[in-house]
C-alpha cells in the first residue's frame, strides 16, 4: 500500500516525494489488483490537497494514462471520500 505523504515530503530514504511518484506507485498497484492494463481505463478521478489544479493530469500522465478526461478533485479534508465517491459512480453508471 502507498503510505500517505505529503508532495514534497522526504521518504525513509532521504529522496523527496512528489505526485507524479505517489500516483505511479498507487496507480500501478491499482491496476494491478483490478487486474486491467492502463489501456482499458476511461476516465479517471484524481484527489489531491497540496498542489496545483493539474496534479491528477500530471501523475496519470506519468503513469501512461492520456487521451482519457481526469477530474482533478480538491475538498480539503474530504478530498479522498469525495474521489472514491465520484469513481463509484463512474464504474456504477
Amino acid at each position: 500500500m502507498t503510505p500517505f505523504r505529503k508532495p514534497g515530503s522526504v521518504d525513509a530514504d532521504g529522496n523527496s516525494v512528489d505526485y507524479p511518484q505517489l500516483v505511479r506507485e498507487a496507480g500501478q498497484a491499482a491496476l494491478a489488483d483490478a487486474g486491467i492494463e492502463y489501456a482499458q481505463v476511461e476516465q479517471a478521478i484524481a484527489g489531491y490537497v497540496y498542489g496545483d489544479s493539474t496534479s491528477g493530469q500530471r501523475g496519470l500522465y506519468e503513469l501512461g494514462l492520456t487521451g482519457i478526461p481526469i477530474s482533478n478533485v480538491n475538498n480539503n479534508c474530504s478530498t479522498g471520500s469525495t474521489a472514491l465517491f465520484l469513481g463509484r459512480q463512474l464504474i456504477a453508471g
